[in-house]
């Protein structure tokens, strides 16, 4: 029993909060990517915000890494929420999103978000180029639009307290994320590359502090 005790204790100790997009180990024999993670270029990512899980395979012997994140599964995005999402792909009509947090409540399944170019931004919108607002793996803070497809929630940054709020350079070590610069520019604080972007002004009380926590808890100060 005692040592059962120790082992919970080390757990609780050792909790790891991770933020989607962020590497958390290499991928080799003896490790293995679970739920909530996936394997890119030899190394293990998380797609999702939660607790770093760490389980041992007896039968394949190997340790399998997983995200656990609390789940409220009655919740659904509604018109006018404020919206945590990554960004997954772009072109130059559109930026494709996957849902993950609305206010301070983590999805209980990450639901599919479209921002339309014109929703970008609430000036120039016609001179906007997606690919200089936002890159595959950006965290962002957008808000919910009236539904108008079966299958996708329309997103808008188009405030000035939304955009993107954690984001990592090209050519950045791992976990060091960029910071703002500007409205429309980031930098990374180690190799000074800069990167344009649409940036949140502020971070609103409704976004999941679990997202910002590893690497901006600055950004959650008002």
């Amino acid at each position: 029993m005692q040592i059962d005790k120790e082992e919970s204790k080390q757990t609780t100790e050792d909790i790891k909060i991770c933020i989607p997009g962020m590497r958390i180990s290499a991928s080799n024999k003896e490790t293995i990517s679970g739920a909530g993670t996936y394997e890119l270029d030899g190394y293990i990512y998380t797609y999702l915000a939660g607790i770093l899980k760490s389980q041992y395979d007896e039968v394949k012997k190997v340790n399998i890494l997983s995200i656990e994140s609390p789940k409220s599964p009655s919740v659904l995005p509604q018109m006018g929420d404020i919206a945590t999402a990554r960004v997954i792909a772009i072109n130059s009509r559109l930026v494709q999103c996957q849902i993950l947090c609305v206010g301070p409540t983590v999805l209980a399944r990450p639901y599919r978000g479209i921002l339309k170019k014109e929703d970008i931004r609430d000036m120039d919108k016609d001179r906007i180029d997606p690919y200089k607002c936002f890159r595959p793996g950006d965290v962002i803070l957008a808000r919910v639009l009236p539904m108008t497809e079966l299958h996708a929630y329309h997103l808008s940054t188009a405030e000035n307290e939304l955009g993107v709020v954690i984001a990592t350079a090209e050519g950045s070590p791992q976990g060091v994320s960029m910071v703002p610069i500007s409205w429309s520019e980031m930098q990374c604080p180690t190799t000074l590359n800069k990167e344009p972007r649409k940036v949140a002004r502020v971070i609103p009380e409704t976004i999941n502090k679990e997202f910002v926590f590893a690497s901006q808890p600055e950004l959650g100060k008002s």
